[in-house]
């Protein structure tokens, strides 16, 4: 019995469609940094926190590190921000780190990518490239199905 309505063809479609959206968000943010690590403004900042957020007793991964980063605009505003993923050691809280950031929108675009911390970059890279090749594949295999 068959669960969904086209079986093997119908499960290829919808799960390669949902690996390539993941895989579309990953190039999207990857993007966004290179876009900000190229032409954003620079400041120094700091490591201001690293919180260990708990999600819950289902998740497969319980706990999660997250690493919020404080920078000074120019005109003096303090901004707060966390980053993804921002190295395989993270950083000590109070640990200098270079900002890139677009000024027009500094707490909600804002990354610490570069020398010293590839996470940024690299996680959404390997993100996209890694389920795009698995969504290529799914929907290569659903054609096929279909077609043949």
């Amino acid at each position: 019995m068959d669960v969904l309505p086209g079986g093997t063809a119908t499960f290829l479609l919808l799960f390669g469609l949902f690996l390539g959206a993941f895989a579309v968000r990953s190039a999207l943010r990857l993007n966004r940094v290179l876009r900000l690590v190229r032409s954003g403004e620079r400041a120094e900042g700091r490591c201001s926190d690293r919180r260990v957020i708990d999600r819950g007793r289902d998740a497969e991964n319980r706990y999660r590190t997250e690493y919020v980063f404080a920078f000074r605009t120019p005109d003096g505003r303090e901004v707060e921000f966390t980053d993804h993923a921002p190295g395989p050691f993270g950083f000590e809280v109070g640990a200098p780190v270079r900002v890139s950031y677009d000024p027009a929108a500094p707490e909600r675009r804002a990354t610490v990518a570069g020398p010293g911390a590839w996470g940024p970059i690299l996680m959404p890279a390997v993100f996209a490239g890694v389920l795009g090749l698995f969504a290529v594949g799914l929907l290569a295999g659903f054609a096929a199905s279909v077609g043949g």
